[in-house]
């Protein structure tokens, strides 16, 4: 898995090379704007800021933390996070690395669930978290580090119950109350690692979650870090198989799909002296196809393993228990199907946009092409010619710029309308619009004392942000109705090579509302009465949903931004060339009106024009097929040239 997540990380900067190669050219070319600098950045900053993230989801003693030692940190020679008995990871936990922070452990007190904020708002907010130095030079010294996440206190039931943490109907809940009347929590909320590990450093995160009860009661987990991981691990003991709480979790949280594995941990429990290998394996085999028909899975898609065994091997480099443990088969399998499914991702990502680039950059180039070959040919046709004619050309010259300028003059109306409509698009799509929904929907539910009027204020939330996007979406389609209609105006009346308007569309931001409140239903949608407990985690749960909608809608008003500054980009830069052509022509036809000896050497000139814009042609396709090749080459090329 390591081999090829570098060959990942080594595609990826070498589209980002052959893309800033493309850029250098571009820019020393004359052929870029302030709307192609901005693409070109967005596109290097996706590239820079690609990550690829793997949830590990089980029940408390499944082996969860040793796996990720057996798989990512063996070669420390020793386990770097907590792993024992019982339950070792207390809160969700990211293993991550940022370059801009010093390797550290930042921790989020359980305390900050009783404010109104997600741990996702809760991260641009630094002063809250508890930051702990991690050095990295000492792997004991990082084990007692990363025994923070395991850190517990306890607190009393009613402080436990305002977080969220204390279901009065659950009664293993109940007997966990002490004689004082306390109950354990973890002590904290959520912790970051920030670990300059190769994979990490390469843009892996790693997300630890707590045991399955965690689930439910964190809506970082089940609205943010396992739906958005691009692969989730699912572990299950050999020799429990699958249990209730499992089932539910599968099914309401991570189901089948795309980068959903499930793990059947510690066969070792099930090696058996007493039987033959071939016994052993018809044990681990049967153990297998139980699990999957279970949870209504492929058989290829559960994987039984020894993580602990994968671990030891590992450390003391030892291949027969390596191979008798299993891991490997997990690892291929990961790297096989996470690795290529997240390059097509980021691909399909960048694809359009640089191919709007590249089409734009090819038209701009035509048109000085033809501008060219068009005063080229006015001028081939003056020679011996008598300034009466000469005098004519230049007045014709002149009634095309009139016809081009009376076109600009009715594009400023175009440019008042394409403004007042981009206004309109961020009314119903700005922050302070959805601020206020929030606020209303956390007023309705604090008034509201039945579960009918908190799933009324949550269900009216959802349906106003749907009605802003949809009243968004119409505008962006106005406008792109617009756009075409003034391109296709300029290229039929004055010869621009110009095709339809750059497309853009809000339906992704749509679907992920969507999806959104699916687990906002799944969560809450089933029981008629909504017990105390349950009525403290909806709020909590709101608070998460609220964030989530904040994220999309900055990142739809990002988009849109861009869009609006690109989406008259390709018609301003013909435009300006049209201008400049029309301007060069009519002084062309000046000096030779005022002294005909200089006509030969003007078209020596256009002549080198002409050739050297041939050559910029080729330049730029071979730039652009260097690019596309960058980025539709496979991981399995990059292998073989390596």
């Amino acid at each position: 898995m390591v081999q090829q997540f570098e060959q990942y990380s080594n595609w990826r900067n070498g589209v980002a090379a052959a893309l800033e190669r493309y850029r250098a050219w571009v820019v020393a070319s004359d052929l870029t704007d302030a709307a192609t600098d901005q693409r070109f950045a967005r596109l290097q900053a996706r590239l820079a800021d690609d990550k690829l993230s793997i949830a590990f989801v089980a029940e408390f003693s499944r082996g969860k933390s040793e796996l990720i030692n057996a798989i990512f940190f063996a070669d420390y020679g020793q386990r770097i996070l907590p792993s024992s008995a019982g339950r070792t990871t207390m809160c969700p936990t990211e293993l991550l690395y940022d370059e801009t922070f010093p390797p550290s452990i930042r921790l989020l007190p359980i305390e900050t669930r009783a404010q109104a904020q997600s741990t996702t708002d809760l991260k641009e907010h630094s002063h809250i978290w508890t930051v702990l130095p991690l050095d990295i030079s000492s792997p004991e010294g990082m084990l007692e580090a990363f025994k923070q996440v395991s850190l517990t206190k306890r607190v009393p039931v009613d402080e436990a119950r305002s977080y969220g943490l204390y279901d009065d109907e659950d009664p293993d809940v109940a007997q966990s109350v002490d004689a004082d009347g306390l109950v354990e929590i973890s002590q904290w909320r959520h912790a970051i690692v920030n670990f300059p590990h190769p994979l990490l450093k390469q843009g892996l995160v790693i997300i630890d979650t707590p045991g399955l009860n965690a689930i439910g009661t964190e809506p970082e987990l089940t609205l943010n870090l396992i739906p958005n991981a691009n692969a989730v691990l699912f572990i299950l003991a050999a020799d429990t198989g699958v249990t209730k709480s499992d089932i539910e979790v599968w099914r309401n949280h991570i189901g089948t799909g795309s980068g959903r594995m499930v793990v059947m941990n510690k066969i070792d429990s099930m090696w058996d002296e007493l039987r033959t290998p071939d016994e052993v394996e018809q044990q681990i085999a049967a153990q297998a196809a139980s699990v999957a028909q279970i949870l209504n899975l492929d058989a290829s898609q559960v994987f039984p393993v020894s993580a602990q065994k994968g671990l030891v091997a590992k450390v003391n480099h030892d291949p027969a228990l390596l191979a008798k443990s299993r891991l490997p088969s997990l690892e291929s399998a990961l790297s096989d199907e996470l690795i290529p499914s997240k390059q097509d991702i980021i691909r399909d990502q960048i694809a359009s946009d640089i191919d709007e680039l590249i089409t734009g950059k090819q038209a701009l180039l035509a048109a000085r092409g033809r501008n060219v070959v068009e005063q080229l040919l006015e001028l081939r046709s003056l020679r011996g010619k008598n300034k009466n004619i000469i005098e004519h050309m230049m007045k014709r010259v002149d009634i095309e710029k009139r016809d081009f300028d009376e076109s600009l003059v009715k594009l400023q109306g175009t440019r008042a309308v394409f403004t007042r409509l981009s206004t309109e698009v961020f009314t119903s799509l700005g922050m302070g619009i959805l601020k206020e929904e929030i606020r209303k929907t956390r007023d309705a539910m604090e008034s509201s004392k039945f579960s009918s009027g908190l799933r009324a204020a949550v269900k009216n939330f959802f349906d106003h942000v749907r009605g802003n996007l949809n009243e968004s979406s119409q505008k962006t389609e106005e406008i792109t109705s617009m756009m075409g209609v003034m391109y296709r105006k300029f290229s039929t009346e004055h010869g621009l090579a110009l095709s339809t308007p750059m497309p853009f569309s809000l339906d992704k931001y749509l679907k992920e509302i969507d999806l959104i409140e699916a687990v906002y239903h799944k969560q809450f949608g089933t029981a008629a009465i909504l017990t105390t407990p349950q009525v403290v985690l909806m709020s909590k749960f709101f608070d998460s949903i609220a964030s989530r909608v904040k994220q999309s809608f900055l990142q739809a008003n990002r988009d849109v931004e861009a869009w609006l500054k690109v989406v008259m980009a390709p018609l301003e830069a013909q435009i300006w060339e049209h201008r400049s052509q029309l301007k060069k022509r009519r002084q062309s036809i000046e000096r030779i009106h005022s002294a005909t000896d200089e006509l030969d050497d003007k078209l020596a000139l256009l002549e080198e024009m002409q050739a050297e814009i041939e050559q910029q042609k080729a330049a730029l396709a071979r730039l652009q097929a260097e690019l596309s090749g960058a980025i539709s080459s496979e991981l399995a090329v990059l292998k073989a040239a390596a």
